[in-house]
């Protein structure tokens, strides 16, 4: 029965991947522009989100200042290092576009200046991959013929570049929702004690439980995406995340000695 009902599963997945690459759906497919991920960018901003609204709560707890002002830091910190982490993205996202722009204004103009020598880079790359003789002239013929196109294969491989889909708006988003969200982890017990005095009996134990719990979920995320498996990825962000959240704690520590 169990093996009956794997094989259908196979069939039905082998049919899918049949249709998935008839000539049309492959048509469709590469004519559509490329889907950019930023899943990237939300890593970025919940890990950092994480770790670094805990290290205010560790060094305000540390240094035993009151929930409320641990709150409002945490608050500050929240708010202020997520718009200023989706900056950094955004104008970092801007920078590798400009930088990928002239690159190409570059290509452009050599094309246009040296073309023959433009020619023996094209058909020197496509000889390391393998073309020889007349096949290997009719590659450079082709690909020569048309500006755009030469452009685009010397950019991809000759400088390394992909294809620029990344939006900085749409990272800078990613980045500061994911930080905000994320971040706010730490800081809820306290929240809740402002709300309601005593709601939660230790604060920062909590805190640290919930900052735990938000690598878990960052890491079963990403996992769930890149195909990996959920304890793999849940645990890897657990490690790293709570390394460097303990870091900030052994901070927060020290600091109660300088009251």
């Amino acid at each position: 029965m169990i093996s009956r009902s794997i094989d259908r599963q196979f069939e039905n997945r082998r049919r899918l991947l049949e249709l998935e690459h008839s000539p049309e759906a492959i048509r469709e497919r590469i004519a559509a522009p490329p889907r950019p991920s930023y899943l990237r960018d939300f890593i970025y901003g919940a890990i950092d989100g994480a770790v670094t609204t805990f290290a205010i709560v560790a060094g305000a707890a540390g240094a035993g200042l009151g929930d409320r002002v641990v709150l409002i830091m945490g608050l500050a910190n929240l708010f202020a290092d997520g718009f200023s982490m989706a900056v950094s993205n955004f104008l970092g996202i801007r920078a590798a576009r400009d930088e990928r722009r002239l690159a190409r204004l570059t290509e452009l103009a050599h094309i246009r200046e040296v073309p023959e020598g433009e020619k023996e880079e094209i058909r020197q790359i496509y000889r390391r991959k393998g073309f020889e003789g007349e096949d290997l002239e009719r590659v450079v013929a082709v690909i020569t013929s048309d500006e755009d196109r030469w452009v685009n294969t010397m950019m991809s491989e000759e400088l390394g570049y992909g294809t620029d889909v990344e939006s900085p708006g749409r990272a800078a988003l990613a980045t500061f929702t994911a930080f905000v969200l994320v971040g706010s982890l730490p800081l809820l017990p306290f929240l809740l004690n402002l709300v309601s005095e005593d709601l939660v009996h230790h604060p920062f134990l909590v805190s640290g439980i919930l900052t735990g719990l938000g690598f878990v979920g960052v890491g079963i995320a990403k996992a769930k995406v890149v195909g990996q498996a959920l304890w793999k990825g849940g645990g890897m962000t657990l490690a790293l995340g709570g390394s460097a959240a303990g870091v900030a704690y052994l901070i927060g520590t020290l600091l109660e000695g300088v009251r």
